[in-house]
């Protein structure tokens, strides 16, 4: 048992952390009405609807089998580079950058096996991890901090899109470049038929499901009758999905919505980051995600600010850096660690290199918007 425990611990750190901070916080400032009210219930609806119809999704095997069909045929080393590289890049945009490489990591691993081409798997996989947080920057639901940004400022589509469309542009650039570098042989690539069959019924039902989403995440539909449909749709089509939801993820967000709102009810406190995210709002953000990661300082710092636009690009920028800067990148990491023959001095090596010159770009080209 006491195994057991330590595990889900290691596994679900940041969930441990935000209910620690909450508990702590709670003990200063006593719970009332206003730490109920702190709660961003419309957040937390979207997400889970959100998490059940791409779980749902994804158990209808679309996205293997789309990724298949895009890699199948004879091309050279840097072009499966830049095809694999670039299904987390967009499909993170829809899917959300973790279920993003939870799908096309092991799938890569797989493929690259395939070809004995286990040299290019740490500089693919890191590539991947990058690809996935900066594609998923591109739209409200791409990521949870987003999502969270964009309802807690009642931000609209045209500001959010002007504000990180230039970073998404250098970023398929660079990723694209980095790509260019994979020499190699051609390769020719043949998959199995019939091992990912696609339930086409199943994809028209939640791709509805999803549309619903994008409709209530842009305010035309309600959340509560979002929830009630899904919910509904989910239980009579396919009630394994409710166990693929990322719950931790949720409880995470409510201790952090906790803790955010108690602090802010401390003076001094207040007073402090106030001022700090005031001087720089976009630095702070960048900096304090590669201790705590994106997602936990938009939550923090956004109860003492009222500019959500540094904040969001702050925090989209701030998950390249450090492995835990975005919580996606921990995914990779464990999947790559599982494989046979695994380096991890190598990884971290690629990981810090790639990430180090991803995040200096995207600084730099925020210097020249003078956005930084």
């Amino acid at each position: 048992m006491g195994t057991k425990i330590r595990k889900w611990v290691r596994q679900e750190a940041v969930l441990v952390i935000s209910a620690v901070c909450a508990l702590l916080s709670m003990a200063v400032v006593p719970p009332s009405a206003s730490t109920l009210a702190s709660i961003d219930v419309r957040s937390l609806i979207l997400l889970f609807c959100l998490m059940a119809v791409v779980a749902g999704l994804q158990r209808c095997g679309l996205f293997v089998t789309v990724a298949q069909r895009l890699l199948r045929g004879k091309k050279p080393m840097w072009q499966l580079g830049l095809a694999l590289v670039m299904l987390p890049f967009f499909s993170s945009m829809l899917i959300t950058n973790d279920v993003s490489l939870i799908t096309f990591v092991p799938f890569t691993i797989l493929v690259l096996e395939w070809l004995d081409g286990r040299r290019y798997l740490i500089p693919v996989v890191v590539l991947q991890t990058i690809a996935a947080n900066l594609g998923s920057m591109a739209t409200p639901v791409g990521n949870p901090q987003n999502l969270f940004l964009y309802s807690r400022y009642q931000m609209g589509a045209g500001e959010f899109f002007a504000a990180l469309l230039p970073f998404l542009v250098v970023s398929v650039v660079g990723l694209a470049a980095a790509c260019f570098l994979l020499r190699g042989e051609g390769v020719e690539i043949r998959f199995p038929q019939g091992n990912h069959p696609v339930q086409w019924r199943r994809v028209s039902l939640f791709a509805g499901l999803f549309l619903l989403c994008l409709l209530a995440v842009f305010r035309v539909v309600s959340i509560y009758l979002l929830l009630a449909v899904v919910v509904l749709v989910v239980a009579l089509a396919d009630r394994p999905v409710f166990a693929q939801v990322d719950y931790c993820l949720l409880l995470t967000f409510v201790c952090f919505f906790i803790f955010a709102g108690n602090m802010g009810e401390i003076p001094f406190v207040r007073q402090v980051l106030e001022k700090m995210v005031a001087r720089a709002p976009m630095g702070i953000s960048v900096g304090l995600s590669q201790m705590i990661s994106n997602v936990p300082t938009a939550v923090l710092l956004s109860g003492f600010t009222q500019d959500g636009t540094a904040l969001l690009v702050g925090t989209n920028l701030g998950g390249l850096g450090t492995p835990v800067a975005s919580l996606a990148s921990l995914i990779s990491l464990r999947l790559y660690g599982k494989t046979e023959r695994a380096d991890s001095k190598a990884y971290f090596q690629w990981f810090f290199a790639a990430n180090g010159i991803g995040l200096a770009v995207l600084l730099l080209t925020a210097w020249v918007l003078k956005q930084l």
